[in-house]
């Protein structure tokens, strides 16, 4: 049982979580989002932690990105 890898996965969601809570948003579907790109990279991939990473660093720069092309 990969257990770095369900821990990481945890991490994350709280990360997401506190941080849709923070600007006041659906803190389920950051969480879902986030638990959704990294049960992708680990297990359906195979890519690892460093896959998922990325991928949770890729969904950080993506919730940015549409966050501002919706204020404007």
């Amino acid at each position: 049982m990969p257990y770095f890898a369900i821990l990481l996965i945890f991490v994350f969601a709280i990360f997401f979580y506190r941080a849709a809570e923070f600007e006041n948003e659906s803190g389920l579907l950051w969480c879902g989002l986030s638990v959704l790109v990294s049960v992708v990279a680990f297990f359906f991939f195979h890519w690892g932690w460093l896959g998922c990473l990325l991928g949770q660093a890729g969904l950080f720069v993506g919730i940015g990105i549409f966050r501002v092309m919706r204020k404007s």
